[in-house]
Parts: structure tokens; C-alpha cells; sequence
């Protein structure tokens, strides 16, 4: 392992940017394996952190279920104190759950800490049951005499002094290599101005030829086709390599224009992170503007919980994941990236779906960036969607990242009862989805908004995310919790949660109510010069 930069890193512990890896294959007693490996990881844990400045390191077996045994290593740079090593494998422990539920194999890897776990021995075992493995201690080994000369000069054999000699030599010439480099990126680092007005031309490398984009979606046919969404069209398509591609081709009348196409390249570019969609390059070519995405089979979450026949598909296991993964993502964005961006449209449709069912969000066009220390801002023009905007935005255009926690909140009640926000079905009424959610928690009643079937799930982790879900709604911005807590909260059953209050956008419930409200809406909205919309049903 080796890690270099510009700025000090010893001691700090961090955990981002982060790599997960897994296997492909699945376990046959998921839970069984799962308890194993938990107590596994502890133990290991607890040793690794207990190590001093040189090595801070562990690795063991254990046996799981049908006598398979399991492979577990921990380790973290041996800089850290004990309390931040611990802190640093607890958050790797987390994404253990997300990366590489029910799987043979897995390993998450971040700049201060990793670990990993497999079926198959990866490291030498020793006779120790849990053993701290580190290299071997430093000896003056004699070498053996084959029959040769070996000439001894100031104390060292021939063969020494030549490896004294390459090592010094190549230290040398690392040295003069950093500086070089050093030397050039500050020759060619441009001063940086503002995010909004920033110049693409320094994303050459992502800029791809619109003839090949052309043949790659088959001229745009229809055939090729995935949705429409507010910007314009989707396509699917296929480079010459044999790469599947998803293509935002931005209508002419798109309301997005080249501030928010700017936007999407450079801010998607710079994120890395696996429920981030990645973003693949960029086409400007005359009037045409095509943002070119990573291929995901499955659309958008939209498309499963809203589906009367694909919402089976998502069990309580999987849109559990879906949630921790958006909220992962979104404090990838407000937190630990090195920029601060507040998402400002997340819904079910900018949520997209790899084969696997894990989350991507997508769709950065409407992002804005704040600089480190900024909380807040304002606005006069008010895009996204009714429906997950927080009152204080859709009203006063006032947003922060506690805007964008409204928007998850609304989010994981639409997950939890598989309908939309602004039509929650009561048996033939209608009604608001916040509103109902709300109510049934002041009368004890919960679990009536929870999806019929979603049966043999876990109850409890259902109530808990309603529960989380109505503390990301509330009406004072203050009392929402920040997306870091949020993660908090969904990572461990050990903490408290706090009463929520009353949400953002009551409305009475019942049928006759609600039309009222919502033909109020539609007059704010007619009268209104905004840029939001009701409804998108397909990913942009």
C-alpha cells in the first residue's frame, strides 16, 4: 500500500474516497454466514486497533455454515491513533452490507483503513487462532557459501553494497521524478474561477466524435430509445468496442442550457462514487449537446416501485439497500467529495438501477456547488419537481443540503409503500402520501402505509425507515438531520431517534380535502414562472 499528496496526511484518518470489490457468487445461508463474519470482523477489529506505530494489522479464519471456512484480514495505516482506526473499520464494516450483501467475497478499501473477507485463504496462516499478521523482523541473515568469492568491503559483502548502491540510486531518481512532475502540474494548473462559467475545453479527454455517438445509437433511431425526460431524449447505444452506452441528446428547446450542460460535465466528471452515475464524456458538435452516461439495464427506480408487476422484484432486503445506497450517495455529495454539491432534484426517476439493483443517482444538471464552508443560498428561479422540493425552496427559493434531505425523506416513504407522494392510495381514496404518513404516526399507526408486499420483511427496519423519513421532512430546516446522520441512523438499530414534527406540505386527508389542495397547487403553479414540474416519468 503506498498513498502520496499534497497536503499532510499523517494522522488524519480518512474514508473517502473509497473501493469495494466482491465476488460474484452468493452464499447458501446468508444469515448464518453473515453472524460469522460479523464476529469475525469485531475480533479482528479489536486487534488491529490495539496495534502501536508500526503495524496496526490482523487477519484470522472462522468457521461458518456447512463447515465452509472464512478468510478475514483488517488493517489500518499504523499513523492513526486507536480511536480514529476503530472509527475508520466501523464505517468500512457498514459498507460491507452495502457492497457485498449474501456474496463469497468482499473488500472495501479507503485511503486510512480496509478489510477483506474471503472463502479461500489469501494470507500465510500462522498457529495463532487469530493472528496479527506483518512482515518479517529485520535480521543480519550470513550468506551461504556456494563455493564463490564474495569480497567484503567497509563491512559489507559485494552483493550489499550493490544493493545499497541501486537503492540510492533509485531514491534519487524518485525524487528528481516527483519534483519534475511537481514542477509541471503547477506549469499547467489554471486558475480556477467560477464553477458556472468554467471552460470544458480542459475535459478534451472526455470529449467524444458525434459521428461515432451517431453510429453507436444507430442514427438516434427510435428503436434505441430509453426515455424522455425534461432536457430530452435518452438513448441507448453501443461503441465500436463493444461498450454499452446511455446518451442524453438535449433537445433544441431544452430548458437546460449551456451553464447547466457545463454543469453536468465538469461536476459528474469530478465524483467517483458507486451510487453515482458515471459519467463517461461529453459531444458538442454545432447545436447538439450529448452527455454520454454508463449503460444501466435497469431504468429507473420509478419504474419498479410504481409498477404494479415489477415492484415485486424489490423486496424488503433490496429496497432497504436502495435506500442506505441513495443516502451513501447524497453524503458522497454534500460531504465527502472534494466538492459540496446540493443534488437539487433527487426522485425516484433520477435514481437509476444496475443489473444488480444497486442505486445510482443521476441527473446533475439542476446541482449546484457550494464552496466548503457554505451553508445556504438563494435563488430566484425555482427548478425541480413538486412534490420533493422543500417549502422553504419551492416558496422562497432558500436551499442547503437539508433541501436535498427533504427530497430523501420524500424518497424513502415512496420506497417503504411503493406509491407516489401526491397519490397515496386509501382502498378508492386518494391522498397526500406526507400527509397520511404523518397522521398514522400521530395515532400509532404506522405500518399502514407500508407496501402489502413487503411481508416477511423486517418490520421493524420498515418503521425505522418511516421514522427516518419523517424526521428528513420536517417543516423547520433545523430540525432535519444532516444526510450524515441519516447514514447514521440507517447503519445501526443502538441509536435513539428523536420525535419527529410536523411535515412540510400538510394537507388534510381525505379525497374531497385533497382535490381542494391540489387545484390550489395548480393555480400557484400556473401563476408562477418557474421552472418545476409535476411529474417525469422517465429518466433523464
Amino acid at each position: 500500500m503506498l498513498r502520496y499528496s499534497n497536503r499532510s496526511i499523517f494522522g488524519i484518518m480518512e474514508r473517502s474516497p473509497s473501493y469495494f470489490q466482491w465476488e460474484r457468487d452468493n452464499v447458501t445461508s446468508v444469515d448464518g454466514f453473515n453472524q460469522v463474519l460479523r464476529d469475525l470482523f469485531d475480533r479482528l477489529r479489536i486487534r488491529a486497533t490495539s496495534g502501536g506505530s508500526s503495524r496496526k494489522f490482523a487477519a484470522a479464519n472462522a468457521t461458518g455454515p456447512d463447515s465452509q471456512t472464512i478468510y478475514a484480514l483488517v488493517q489500518c495505516t499504523p499513523d492513526l491513533s486507536k480511536q480514529d482506526c476503530d472509527d475508520c473499520l466501523v464505517g468500512a464494516l457498514g459498507d460491507i452490507p452495502i457492497c457485498c450483501y449474501g456474496k463469497e467475497g468482499g473488500s472495501v478499501v479507503a485511503p486510512s483503513c480496509g478489510l477483506k473477507y474471503e472463502i479461500y485463504r489469501f494470507f500465510e496462516p500462522t498457529a495463532d487462532t487469530l493472528t496479527s499478521m506483518g512482515p518479517p523482523p529485520l535480521e543480519m541473515v550470513p550468506p551461504e557459501s556456494n563455493g564463490t568469492n564474495t569480497t567484503i568491503t567497509n563491512g559489507k559483502t559485494g552483493v550489499a553494497l550493490r544493493v545499497d548502491i541501486i537503492t540510492a540510486v533509485s531514491t534519487v531518481s524518485f525524487l528528481v521524478l516527483i519534483i519534475i512532475i511537481c514542477i509541471y502540474l503547477r506549469i499547467m494548473r489554471k486558475p480556477r474561477g467560477n464553477f458556472e462559467t468554467a471552460d470544458i475545453s480542459s475535459e478534451d479527454s472526455l470529449q467524444f466524435d458525434f459521428d461515432k455517438i451517431k453510429v453507436a445509437t444507430n442514427n438516434f433511431s427510435d428503436e434505441n430509445k430509453l426515455g424522455q425526460g425534461g432536457f430530452g431524449a435518452v438513448y441507448q447505444g453501443r461503441l465500436y468496442n463493444g461498450q454499452d452506452i446511455a446518451v442524453k441528446r438535449l433537445s433544441d428547446n431544452s430548458r437546460q442550457g449551456n451553464t447547466e450542460f457545463k454543469n453536468e460535465v465538469l461536476l459528474v466528471a469530478k465524483l467517483q462514487h458507486r451510487n453515482l452515475v458515471r459519467l463517461l464524456g461529453f459531444c458538442l458538435e454545432g447545436r447538439e449537446k450529448l452527455l454520454i452516461y454508463e449503460f444501466l439495464p435497469n431504468k429507473s427506480l420509478d419504474h419498479f416501485i410504481f409498477d404494479p408487476t415489477k415492484r415485486v422484484e424489490l423486496d424488503w432486503v433490496r429496497r432497504y439497500k436502495i435506500i442506505v445506497g441513495i443516502a451513501r450517495g447524497l453524503l458522497y455529495l454534500h460531504q465527502d467529495s472534494q466538492l459540496r454539491i446540493i443534488h437539487h432534484d433527487l426522485k425516484a426517476s433520477n435514481v437509476l438501477l444496475d443489473a444488480e439493483l444497486n442505486p445510482k443517482i443521476s441527473d446533475f444538471g439542476m446541482a449546484r456547488l457550494f464552496v466548503i464552508d457554505q451553508s445556504h443560498g438563494n435563488t430566484r428561479r425555482i427548478a425541480g419537481t413538486y412534490g420533493y422540493m422543500a417549502p422553504e425552496y419551492a416558496l422562497q427559493g432558500h436551499f442547503s443540503v437539508k433541501t436535498d434531505v427533504f427530497s430523501f425523506g420524500v424518497l424513502v416513504l415512496e420506497i417503504v409503500s411503493g406509491q407516489k407522494n401526491g397519490s397515496f392510495c386509501i382502498g378508492e381514496e386518494t391522498a397526500h402520501l406526507l400527509s397520511y404518513a404523518w397522521e398514522s404516526w400521530r395515532k400509532g399507526t404506522p405500518s399502514n402505509i407500508i407496501d402489502p408486499i413487503l411481508k416477511g420483511g423486517s418490520t421493524a427496519e420498515m418503521l425505522r425507515c418511516i421514522h427516518i423519513g419523517l424526521l428528513c421532512v420536517q417543516e423547520n430546516v433545523a430540525d432535519r438531520p444532516t444526510m450524515a446522520s441519516a447514514v447514521l441512523m440507517l447503519s445501526t438499530n443502538s441509536l435513539t431517534l428523536p420525535i419527529p414534527t410536523q411535515p412540510g406540505f400538510l394537507m388534510k386527508i381525505g379525497s374531497e380535502s385533497y382535490r381542494q389542495s391540489s387545484e390550489t397547487r395548480s393555480e400557484f403553479v400556473q401563476q408562477s414562472a418557474n421552472e418545476a414540474s409535476f411529474t417525469d416519468p422517465y429518466p433523464r
